[in-house]
């Protein structure tokens, strides 16, 4: 029997949602719910390995080939960017980044260099320069609703759900920036050395989404 598949998943939600897919598929996923502290989890019945990370290292661990494939959000993606591909959009872990302003400011009045919040500055920048605008990007790391309350920035970049934070705080969306959901990516090498393995799960997969 080769060696198994190693599939990384983004710990929580992600992972959650995951692991009740592969359990639709057929596969008995009870190492995974048994966990406890481990991270690297048989699917024998897959001939699959199940590994834990965060977000980022899913992508590197694909990306470096220590995994075949991953299971990561499209905002991940979208701000590290990568050499892999994205196969399939799982179509769960729904939400989108938009662009947010304390209620009632006019963002796009004027022409002075707008400063903008994010915890995704990559994906911020590219937003603005498609539009051909000047911004300035500060990488916040924790509650980014912080920075146009406490007047270091004229609006936010981040990610959305029911908007309820926000609204909470004062903020509103005024544009959409991109619709984000978890996407199946796969190591460029796994692909071709096992391009039947994975096209069998890939094809699998689509039938059950």
């Amino acid at each position: 029997m080769n060696k198994p598949i190693r599939i990384a998943l983004t710990k929580g939600r992600l992972e959650k949602d995951t692991v009740a897919l592969l359990e639709k598929l057929g596969f008995d996923c009870t190492a995974v719910h048994e966990k406890g502290r481990k991270l690297i989890l048989p699917v024998p019945d897959a001939n699959m390995e199940v590994v834990l990370a965060k977000a980022n290292d899913v992508i590197t661990y694909v990306e470096h080939g220590v995994c075949d494939m991953g299971v990561v959000g499209k905002d991940t993606i979208m701000e590290m960017k990568g050499k892999f591909f994205e196969l399939v959009d799982l179509g769960f872990g729904k939400c989108r980044f938009a662009l947010a302003t304390k209620k009632g400011y006019d963002f796009y009045r004027g022409y002075g260099v707008k400063t903008i919040a994010t915890k995704y500055p990559n994906v911020a920048r590219s937003f603005f320069e498609k539009k051909g605008m000047d911004t300035e990007i500060i990488k916040i790391e924790g509650s980014v609703e912080l920075a146009p309350l406490l007047s270091l920035a004229d609006g936010i970049v981040d990610i959305v759900e029911t908007g309820t934070t926000l609204k909470e705080n004062g903020l509103e969306v005024i544009e959409d920036v991109a619709p984000v959901s978890a996407r199946l990516i796969v190591n460029t090498v796994s692909l071709k050395m096992r391009h039947a393995e994975i096209e069998r799960l890939i094809t699998l997969i689509e039938e059950n989404i």
